[in-house]
């Protein structure tokens, strides 16, 4: 029996005839024509799209789950992002640029894994730089998280910088490149004409703390969507993925020494302990003997009486040797056989 091929479109409808829409521009206004013409304004999202910022979101090999639900995260948060294979270990960061060029990428977030627990990101304006090396940390996603913000996907998000950014040069460059990097383009075809989320970039602590808030209409109060994570500068370079150092951050300690610093405190502390241990060995073997010793037996002592020194000049006088008795009767024995 063959299969049942099913009509597209509305079957109670096939006679009637689609009503046309006519899209106007701003301000013109048309009457309805016999032929069931219907005067629609067209949405925002379809002006000329100008600005054509693409960023390329891809990782190297060997991350984790966390740092890949951090990727999807992002890439769901930004439409205007590509996605890429994972980049293989043994390749240099300047291949980047020609996978950016393949792609027809002008931005890139590379996240680059090493020892399956160190995590650093990479933000670079392909192929003629600046480029920066954060280390990430604190990572939470969206599914990790649970929050009760949502905001649309695919909507343009408000940038909100701390004030700090602007007190230091490199922090201006760096708000820079975040702005192209994380904002919507206007008019760009996958987004939203629309703007409910708020992406917050705090200093503190010598660290850039990145957070996503939903914009509340009631009130315009914020709550937290996520993802979350925390940016640890490490260098800016003058070009993408290399070339001169134009920043190091002197407060920066790698992952590796600070991992160092705790093994080398927790082996201080075993070997205080153990310090401690041996201390109170001897204090007890110290009043072990102590208490061996009776302090009141020498309270009822007397000295005793001194006796003359006697020198014996004559020898002493044999010992009679008593003779065997056995023997004798044996003798005796013998004589009479």
């Amino acid at each position: 029996m063959a299969a049942y091929k099913r009509k597209r479109g509305l079957s109670g409808l096939a006679d009637k005839k689609a009503k046309k829409v006519k899209f106007v521009a701003d301000g013109d206004e048309e009457e309805q024509d016999e032929n069931n013409e219907i005067t629609v304004v067209p949405p925002v999202s379809m002006g000329k799209w100008t600005n054509k910022e693409r960023v390329l979101i891809f990782s190297s090999r060997g991350i984790n789950f966390r740092t890949r639900h951090l990727m999807q995260d992002l890439r769901t948060m930004m439409p205007h992002s590509k996605a890429d294979t994972k980049m293989d270990r043994k390749d240099k960061l300047l291949v980047i640029n020609e996978v950016c060029e393949i792609k027809n990428c002008n931005k890139c977030l590379f996240f680059e894994a090493k020892k399956k627990q160190d995590l650093y990101m990479w933000i670079s304006n392909s192929p003629h730089g600046p480029s920066a090396k954060f280390l990430v940390q604190n990572i939470h996603t969206l599914a990790e998280l649970k929050m009760t913000g949502n905001c649309l996907k695919g909507s343009r998000p408000l940038l909100s910088f701390d004030p700090k950014f602007d007190s230091e040069p490199h922090y201006a460059l760096l708000k820079e490149l975040f702005i192209q990097t994380f904002s919507t383009p206007r008019y760009h075809p996958k987004s939203q004409p629309f703007v409910d989320h708020v992406l917050t970039f705090t200093i503190a602590d010598n660290r850039i703390w990145f957070r996503n808030y939903q914009i509340i209409e009631e009130d315009a109060s914020l709550v937290e969507v996520g993802p979350r994570f925390v940016l640890n500068l490490i260098k800016i370079f003058q070009g993408s993925f290399g070339g001169p150092t134009l920043y190091e951050n002197p407060n920066f300690k790698s992952p590796n020494m600070h991992r160092r610093t705790l093994r080398l405190a927790t082996a201080a502390k075993v070997r205080e302990k153990q310090m401690v241990k041996d201390i109170h060995k001897v204090k007890r073997k110290e009043a072990k003997e102590d208490l061996t010793k009776d302090v009141t037996a020498d309270v009822f002592l007397t000295p005793a009486e001194e006796k003359p020194v006697h020198i014996q000049t004559e020898a002493p006088p044999p010992k009679p040797v008593k003779k065997n008795k056995h023997k004798a009767f044996k003798r005796q024995r013998m004589q009479r056989k």
